[in-house]
């Protein structure tokens, strides 16, 4: 269950992950701005005040109310040096007889195939079982995302199959290849590191 009092923040060998913050519009606009090129072939078509003052303080406002609520966990991936270097969200969290979630991220440019986003997946999952009490995380990306299929392969998610037209990205409806990690997984790992 999530903390009322405190927000969740979860440490690994090389960040921090946690909510994000006002004072974070700064180095955000910075690397979305730099991985643009490297981000859009991935991402849906970014609204025009994506990149404002007002919408980043939006998100963080739906970051603090989503996390209270216990409907989604987005998280800044935050270097020890305090250098910005992606996000992943746990959203769409479902509990009752679903007791699953969906995870999502985008990770900078320059900081991209260094192993940074297997370690927060590693740990959001591992939270998401542990503290959460989940059972079941989805993830979804581009069949042609080598990139992205491989770090959640690595992180132990499994492929279940195809949703056609499952989601608009860079601006036409894509299908996406679909994985899951089970808490309980019986096809194969089911300690998640």
């Amino acid at each position: 269950m999530f903390s009322r009092r405190r927000p969740p923040r979860l440490e690994t060998e090389r960040m921090v992950l946690r909510l994000p913050a006002h004072a974070d519009f700064g180095p955000w606009v910075a690397l979305r701005v730099e991985s643009r090129a490297f981000l859009t072939p991935w991402e849906p078509v970014w609204a025009a005040d994506h990149l404002s003052k007002r919408s980043f303080t939006n998100r963080v406002y739906w970051a603090q109310r989503a996390s209270r609520n216990g409907t989604a966990l987005p998280l800044f991936l935050i270097r020890r040096d305090g250098m910005l270097l992606g996000a992943i969200t746990l959203d769409n969290i479902r509990r009752g007889p679903a007791q699953s979630a969906t995870i999502g991220y985008w990770i900078g440019q320059p900081f991209a195939r260094q192993g940074y986003m297997r370690e927060a997946i590693g740990a959001l999952v591992q939270h998401a079982f542990t503290e959460m009490d989940l059972s079941r995380i989805e993830a979804a990306c581009l069949p042609e995302n080598t990139p992205s299929r491989g770090v959640l392969e690595r992180s132990g998610f499994k492929y279940e199959g195809v949703a056609q037209s499952y989601l608009q990205i860079n601006g036409r409806w894509r299908n996406h290849v679909l994985y899951s990690n089970l808490r309980h997984d019986r096809r194969g790992k089911t300690e998640v590191r």
